[in-house]
């Protein structure tokens, strides 16, 4: 096929296209398009109404014990417009699509969709409210085992995330070495064991599909010292009142409470481990409050409730501790359902009296290309834009594995 001017349609569908398929995280989590911008276009600020999973109270015996739906919803807003602009001549369109491609636009979409997944990774901190670690006889935490990616399994089957896409683990690339070197000497299929010493990295096992992420949070633990405790028992919802406490938390530490154990989701019985929260916004020295995910959902007279949490309320006077050492610097990997984490586009309005302007959607994205003629430089300059907004819809699906630096 010989060269030809590539029309605007053809360049923005390769484009989203390459988008998407250049960045592992952005290709392993919820991708979502509303179409109800189609007409007048999205602008920053709209926002997208997301229903979360309803949950209910089995009843026992005959007697009839109706309840409500209750349903619950989250709001997502469009408040991110990111885009990459070029400016050049016709001749430089005069390209078969695949060199196109390769020169022009795949930078284009490397860059954008990492500066993207950074942005939807930095999310993590609020938005996983389990941890796992591997750690030696000081508690310090070390490189991840098979034992952590297994725990990590079980802290997912206990907050009832779903097995069906494959859950997956986002790694540092030293977690990744680390973790490769660790298994390459366990019992598995040989053809697997060949694929990750070949590549290098790890692929699939222990329940997970692994990608390396470059993004992956590195994480500073606050200074608190575990001297917190609950003021006034009966406490529910996701502020936890406290005694004056010493030391920081910083938005993204997980915490316990002595004595409130984690509830299975489904069947609403304790699991025998203590609920971990996550630490939603920062807490200063001497704060009386810690916001937290999830909320504190107790039983109600010794009964089951929906969307319940924990086993019970936390007793006055009950230590608040962090799961980890305090001042610690380590690697936040996660593991994670693919549902627990949305990216949401909508479609940006086409203006009129440009010389080119086009939209494409792909699997869940949409993209806006323009271009138009720039009399003072005699070029064309061309800009890519996507508007989108993120969120972690359910933190509980989301795992930490820890790892030191």
């Amino acid at each position: 096929m010989g060269n030809a001017i590539l029309t605007i349609d053809m360049i923005t569908r390769a484009a989203v296209s390459l988008f998407k398929n250049s960045n592992m995280f952005i290709r392993n989590i919820d991708t979502q398009y509303d179409g109800q911008f189609a007409v007048d276009g999205a602008k920053i600020g709209d926002a997208l109404r997301i229903r979360l999973p309803n949950d209910f109270v089995v009843r026992h015996g005959t007697a009839l014990s109706a309840q409500d739906t209750a349903e619950q919803f989250t709001s997502l807003p469009l408040q991110t417009q990111s885009g990459v602009d070029v400016a050049f001549s016709t001749a430089e369109r005069t390209l078969k699509m695949d060199d196109y491609s390769q020169r022009i636009l795949m930078p284009m979409m490397n860059n954008l969709a990492g500066d993207i997944a950074a942005d939807v990774m930095s999310g993590i901190e609020a938005g996983a409210c389990n941890f796992v670690a591997n750690v030696d006889g000081s508690g310090n935490t070390i490189s991840p085992t098979t034992a952590t990616i297994l725990q990590a399994q079980a802290s997912l089957d206990d907050n009832s995330a779903p097995k069906s896409p494959q859950r997956k683990v986002g790694l540092d690339p030293w977690s990744q070495a680390n973790l490769v070197a660790t298994l390459s000497g366990i019992f598995n299929p040989q053809p697997k064991i060949s694929e990750q010493y070949m590549a290098g990295e790890m692929r699939t096992g222990l329940g997970f599909d692994f990608f390396m992420d470059q993004t992956v949070i590195k994480h500073t633990t606050g200074t608190y010292n575990s001297a917190g405790t609950v003021n006034n028992a009966g406490q529910s919802g996701s502020t936890l009142v406290v005694n004056a406490i010493t030391g920081t938390l910083n938005k993204g530490d997980i915490i316990t409470i002595d004595n409130v154990n984690a509830v299975n989701r489904v069947f609403k019985k304790t699991t025998g481990k203590l609920r971990q929260f996550v630490v939603t916004a920062n807490v200063a020295s001497g704060a009386t409050s810690i916001p937290i995910y999830p909320a504190i959902v107790p039983p109600s007279g010794g009964n089951a409730v929906q969307y319940q949490t924990v086993d019970s309320s936390p007793a006055n006077g009950a230590t608040v501790r962090l799961v980890n050492k305090a001042s610690e610097v380590y690697r936040k990997n996660f593991a994670y359902a693919p549902e627990a984490i949305t990216l949401a586009t909508a479609d940006l309005v086409l203006p009129r009296g440009v010389h080119e302007a086009a939209r494409r959607v792909y699997d869940g994205i949409s993209m806006r290309m323009i271009t138009d003629y720039v009399l003072g430089t005699d070029q064309l300059a061309t800009r890519l834009d996507v508007i989108y907004g993120y969120k972690y819809i359910r933190p509980e699906w989301v795992t930490v594995v820890g790892d030191k630096i």
